[in-house]
């Protein structure tokens, strides 16, 4: 296997697995993700397992414009398509349940915003982000059923593998529920993916890379990295604030050389979908890096080439 990935490499394909290409074996055409807020709330903001939510978290750091709690699911689709379409008239479309936990409340509401979502014009698929602690047997069961349709990848706020740093970050749950429901959702067949924050205070850099050991051994789809940033009017960054020593704010290189360590150690099955997030800047404290995505994704393909390696390059099937 890493054999075949070194020769992959060397012929000048991406030596990592990327979303859109996996995006491209599934669909026979260009799609494109919408995001969508359908009103939900999270148990970790309403009291049933904590009040103010992680402490990281501000929702509007990834709600789009036409993405507002006030239009409905069809509306936000519609905007969404509108404006995608200008540029590709033949795309199609995943609706994307992005805004806290799209997966917490009676299953009556969930399927029929699911149902509004897919039953839209376009839409070939969904993609549900979620909390592992809200992923009850009957949405299971009719997860997988639809998954038998329709694309749908069902997606986890991870974060870590540490029990101590999710009780620090106020997650509300521990990583072996994480692993029961990643087990449990991709155990029925359903694309299962899973999100991860690198840099969270407390963190040394091998724990940090230990994640992808970890990781490695679950039966991930896809899996979303992103470096710790400090947003405004969140509890974190009071906590910056008071004692800046807790934390370790990456440089550009030295993000890049650790998402690359991790990816190095990470098993090559799982798609990458992205290695950064860009927060809005009028609520971004730190890291400012003043880089698009597409950029930080150049630096992290030319850095992959100077230092020779790839996704997986590391890996074993004993690390499992």
């Amino acid at each position: 296997m890493l054999r075949i990935l070194y020769l992959c490499y060397v012929k000048n394909i991406k030596p990592y697995t990327e979303f859109a290409d996996f995006l491209k074996n599934v669909f026979p055409f260009k799609v494109q993700k919408i995001a969508v807020n359908a009103g939900f709330t999270c148990p970790n903001r309403d009291g049933v397992k904590g009040w103010g939510g992680c402490t990281y978290c501000n929702n509007q750091t990834f709600s789009p414009e036409y993405c507002h709690t006030e239009k409905s699911v069809s509306q936000q689709l519609e905007e969404g398509v509108r404006f995608f379409a200008r540029k590709y008239p033949d795309m199609k479309y995943l609706a994307y349940f992005q805004a806290y936990t799209n997966t917490y409340d009676e299953l009556d509401v969930l399927i029929r915003k699911y149902e509004e979502a897919i039953h839209f014009p376009g839409v070939v698929g969904l993609i549900i982000g979620t909390r592992p602690d809200c992923m009850p047997p009957d949405l299971v069961d009719y997860l997988e059923k639809l998954s038998q349709r329709i694309f749908v990848l069902v997606e986890y706020g991870v974060e870590s593998t540490l029990d101590k740093t999710l009780q620090r970050i106020n997650r509300g749950h521990s990583f072996e529920e994480s692993e029961m429901a990643i087990r449990k959702t991709a155990g029925r067949g359903i694309y299962t993916g899973a999100h991860m924050i690198l840099g969270l205070p407390g963190e040394t850099r091998e724990e940090i890379l230990g994640h992808a050991d970890i990781l490695s051994a679950l039966p991930l789809t896809t899996l979303k990295l992103h470096q710790l940033q400090l947003i405004r009017h969140t509890r974190m960054a009071k906590e910056f604030q008071e004692n800046p020593e807790d934390f370790h704010l990456y440089t550009v290189d030295e993000y890049i050389d650790l998402a690359i360590d991790f990816i190095e150690k990470l098993n090559p099955s799982i798609v990458i979908e992205r290695f950064v997030s860009q927060s809005p800047k009028e609520l971004l404290i730190a890291p400012d890096w003043g880089l698009k995505n597409f950029e930080f994704t150049a630096k992290v393909h030319k850095r992959l080439a100077e230092r020779n390696t790839w996704q997986g390059k590391l890996f074993t099937p004993s690390a499992q």
